[in-house]
């Protein structure tokens, strides 16, 4: 009788018979750093996703600068949310708790800085703001953040800095403790994080007593969706698909793009699927691994979750955080949530 040969070892047979092997460009690794690529690996071996972050590093700036340039053009899509809720909430930011002193804008995911161009010129004309800091996972981003600030603003001061919110809280020296920070989360920066808590964590980390945090995102059940890609689901999620397929060697003949409903993470996402096995081979520059990828299997490329009100509440306390004022746009669509330390 024949032995029966153990799944893990089938694996290996068939990741050596495997003729296709993807191996990720050059460009790649110039972009990636190796902790990077390393947990990126990771994301793929443990929960099949190419973490949605890393979209906005290299040739994904200037994707995501293109998207959001459109996206501000009423016509083309919608009015820009992050604009209209921090003119509204203007008053309630720059009010009798913050008259006495300047405050310094820390802007976390700070993209292109174009949804705050209005708010910092208010904050500019008044004499209210000290400095303005520009956080992101892109450098290409920051970049980006950095020649569009100089340019509106020439006289108030600037800096920027590299942060993974997601893995760690921001670092002492870009805080200012003299002055009240106003920590700026926004677009629907938190509804795309694998790990939204941690996230909570790591600002509650880095707040004083009296600074905020101020963050945007999509109310709603996410369950509900109609099935109908808008958006960044639609256009941002396919030129993440394409980029992965050039950057990472994959054949466009042997994968496709889903998006669907995900009730593991109760969030909308967009999925390769592969329509062949695949090897992923990440062997250059000194990592040595490789991973497998079967037929039918899909890998998370895109993300997003809506939040619900009670469900951003608790999450907040989980972090120590409490949300101390909100509002939605007219549409009722989005959320602007204003937050303090739980003391």
């Amino acid at each position: 009788m024949a032995e029966k040969i153990p799944n893990s070892l089938q694996k290996q047979n068939y990741t050596i018979n495997n003729k296709h092997i993807a191996k990720p460009s050059s460009e790649f690794y110039k972009v990636f750093s190796q902790q990077e690529i390393l947990n990126l690996i990771e994301a793929l071996e443990t929960r099949r996703e190419i973490p949605l972050k890393y979209s906005y590093k290299g040739t994904g700036a200037n994707i995501w600068d293109n998207f959001y340039t459109k996206l501000i053009i009423p016509n083309w899509y919608r009015s820009n949310v992050e604009i209209n809720l921090l003119r509204d909430n203007f008053e309630y930011l720059n009010g009798d708790a913050q008259n006495s002193k300047k405050v310094n804008i820390i802007d976390v995911g700070a993209g292109n800085s174009y949804p705050v161009k209005k708010y910092i010129y208010k904050l500019d004309k008044l004499g209210k703001i000290n400095r303005y800091t520009a956080l992101d996972i892109s450098e290409e981003l920051l970049e980006v953040s950095k020649i569009n600030f100089i340019k509106w603003f020439p006289f108030i001061k600037y800096t920027n800095s590299y942060i993974d919110i997601e893995s760690s809280p921001i670092p002492k020296y870009l805080l200012h403790q003299d002055n009240i920070n106003i920590f700026l989360h926004l677009g629907v920066t938190i509804g795309n994080l694998q790990h939204r808590v941690k996230a909570f964590k790591n600002f509650r980390q880095s707040m004083g007593e009296n600074d905020l945090l101020v963050l945007t995102n999509e109310i709603g059940n996410n369950s509900q969706w109609d099935g109908i890609a808008r958006g960044g689901c639609y256009y941002h999620a396919e030129q993440i698909y394409q980029g992965i397929n050039k950057n990472i060697g994959i054949q466009h003949q042997d994968c496709e793009l889903v998006r669907k409903y995900d009730d593991k993470t109760d969030s909308v996402v967009a999925n390769l699927k592969f329509t062949s096995d695949y090897t992923i081979d990440f062997s250059s520059t000194g990592i040595n691994k490789k991973v497998v990828i079967f037929k039918d299997e899909e890998i998370t490329i895109w993300r997003h979750h809506k939040h619900q009100l009670p469900e951003l509440i608790q999450e907040l306390e989980q972090a120590g955080l409490k949300l101390v004022n909100y509002s939605t746009n007219k549409y009722q669509s989005h959320i602007m949530a204003i937050c303090k330390i739980n003391i």
